[in-house]
C-alpha cells in the first residue's frame, strides 16, 4: 500500500491498546502518517503503551495521541473523532466463554458500540472505516459469534444506507496466534511450569494467522474496499492436537491432557459461508465478498425466483490447507510472541 495515502493524515484505532493496535503501531510509526489516535477505556494499558513508545520510539512518540472513552458511549466516540480521516475499528469483547455468560455485555460493545462508531464516523465525515470481525460470525453458535454477526449486519446496513463520503468495509479472520485469548501462550506457560498442556479436543481445527498478517488484511481492505465489502485472508490450519504437539516440540515435552470443549466453542472455524461463496472474488491471497445489493423489493426474488442460492461448501479450517506438525512449527515461529519466548528459553538454558 502506498504510504502517500496516509501522509499527514490521522488514523484512529478503537480498542487500540490491544494486540492488534500494538501491531498497527509497529507498522505505521516509521511511516509518513501524521497522527495515530488510540481510543480505549483502559487507562493502565494506555499508560503502559505511552511509556513503551517514549522508551523505544522517542522520535515518533509524538505521533500517537491517547483518548479515554468507550464505544458504548457515542459522545466519547464523537469527541475523539474530530479531524479523523481513517478508522480501524478493533474494539470488541472477544472471549467466547465470558460472552456466553454475559451476552448483553457483548451486545453493548460489539453491536451497539459498532453502530455508535459508524454513525459518529459518518457524521464527522471520516473517509474510510475498516471493521474487524471474526470467523465466529459465520454460522454463529455462541453469544460472541451472534453479536459479531449482528455487528456485520450493522456494518453492511450503514454502508448501504446513507454513509455519504464514508466508505465502510469489514474484515473477518480466525483466531490470531498469540493475541488475547490465544491458546499458544497458555501452552507455553503450562510447559514452563512443568504441567501438561490442556487440549480441549485434539480433532478441533483452527486457522493459523499471525498479528502482522491481521494488519496486512486490514491494510488490503483499506486499499481495495468498496462500500460494504467483506475481506477474508486465505490461511492454513492445524488440529489443536498438532498445535499442542508443535508447541511441545519447541518448548519441551510435558504431555497433554484432554479437558473437553469450553462453553460455546466450535469444532472448526468458518471464514466464509456457502452463501457468501457465491459473491466471492478470488484476489490471490484474499477473498472479497461483495455487498448484497438487493433492496426490500422482494418481488424480483420471490415471484421470479433465484436459481442459485448457495455454494457446495463453506470455507473452513476443516477444508483449507492442513498443516502437519512440522508445518505448524514453522507457522507458529512467525509469531513474535513465540520468537521472544524461544529467546528467553535459550538464554535461560545458557545460564
Amino acid at each position: 500500500m502506498s504510504k502517500s495515502v496516509f501522509q499527514g493524515r490521522t488514523l484512529m484505532i478503537t480498542g487500540g491498546t490491544g494486540s492488534f493496535g500494538n501491531t498497527v503501531l509497529k507498522h505505521f510509526l516509521e511511516s509518513d502518517i501524521g497522527e495515530i489516535r488510540i481510543f480505549s477505556r483502559d487507562e493502565k494499558k494506555q499508560d503502559d503503551m505511552r511509556h513503551m513508545l517514549q522508551l523505544r520510539h522517542p522520535e515518533q512518540a509524538h505521533k500517537v495521541r491517547f483518548f479515554i472513552g468507550d464505544v458504548r458511549d457515542v459522545q466519547s466516540v464523537r469527541d475523539a473523532m474530530h479531524g479523523v480521516d481513517f478508522i480501524f475499528h478493533a474494539a470488541a469483547l472477544k472471549q467466547v466463554p465470558s460472552c456466553e455468560f454475559f451476552p448483553m455485555e457483548a451486545v453493548r460493545t460489539n453491536v451497539i458500540g459498532t453502530d455508535n462508531v459508524l454513525h459518529a464516523a459518518i457524521a464527522e465525515g471520516v473517509e474510510r472505516v475498516v471493521c474487524l470481525s471474526t470467523d465466529k460470525a459465520a454460522y454463529p453458535i455462541n453469544a460472541m459469534g451472534k453479536s459479531k454477526a449482528m455487528m456485520e449486519s450493522i456494518i453492511y446496513a450503514n454502508a448501504r444506507n446513507g454513509a455519504g463520503r464514508t466508505t465502510i468495509c469489514c474484515t473477518r479472520y480466525g483466531n490470531v496466534m498469540c493475541s488475547r485469548g490465544s491458546v499458544i501462550p497458555l501452552f507455553i506457560k503450562q510447559i514452563r511450569e512443568g504441567n501438561p498442556v490442556t487440549v480441549t479436543d485434539p480433532a478441533m481445527t483452527r486457522f493459523l494467522m499471525n498479528l502482522d498478517e491481521a494488519v496486512d488484511l486490514v491494510e488490503f481492505a483499506f486499499e481495495h474496499a468498496n462500500p460494504g465489502d467483506l475481506f477474508i485472508q486465505k490461511a492454513p490450519a492445524s488440529t489443536i492436537g498438532d498445535l499442542a504437539e508443535a508447541v511441545q516440540e519447541l518448548f519441551g515435552r510435558t504431555g497433554a491432557r484432554v479437558i473437553g470443549t469450553r462453553h460455546g466453542e466450535k469444532l472448526y472455524e468458518t471464514l466464509m459461508t456457502r452463501e457468501e461463496m457465491l459473491r466471492a472474488e478470488d484476489m490471490g491471497e484474499y477473498f472479497r465478498v461483495r455487498s448484497d445489493s438487493r433492496d426490500l423489493n422482494y418481488d424480483d426474488f420471490v415471484v421470479d425466483g433465484e436459481v442459485k442460492t448457495q455454494a457446495d461448501e463453506p470455507y473452513t479450517s476443516h477444508n483449507t490447507r492442513r498443516l502437519d506438525v512440522v508445518g505448524t512449527i514453522e507457522k507458529i515461529k512467525t509469531a513474535e510472541y513465540v520468537r521472544l519466548a524461544l529467546e528467553v528459553r535459550e538464554n535461560e538454558a545458557m545460564q
